[in-house]
């Protein structure tokens, strides 16, 4: 269960991340609510993940994950490049997430 909090912590970080941009500086009202409600919401369930996993490992995965879907988000929605270097680098993301749920819980 503490797994899916995480996952579904990390879509509403990605759902924050996404209002940021639609809120084109807080100019925007209902994108500039869904800022503070999505990332009210992720650090909740965060919270919430913590009691039964490691932070260390939780929140890389939180940010790694995170930052890995909202390059997806930026190239697929806003129609940011992908260049070698980004893909490189979410593959990079992506390893050290796996690298981590590996190392397994030191306790």
């Amino acid at each position: 269960m503490h797994w899916l909090t995480l996952a579904a912590a990390i879509v509403l970080e990605v759902m924050g991340t996404t209002s940021m941009k639609l809120s084109n500086g807080f100019s925007r009202p209902l994108p500039s609510v869904g800022v503070v409600v999505f990332y009210g919401a992720s650090l909740a369930l965060l919270t919430v993940a913590l009691k039964k996993l490691d932070v260390s490992v939780a929140y890389a995965i939180w940010a790694g994950v995170g930052t890995a879907l909202i390059v997806m988000v930026g190239v697929l929605w806003f129609g940011e490049a992908l260049t070698w270097v980004r893909a490189v680098s979410i593959l990079l993301i992506i390893i050290g997430v796996v690298g981590l749920n590996l190392s397994g819980s030191a306790h």
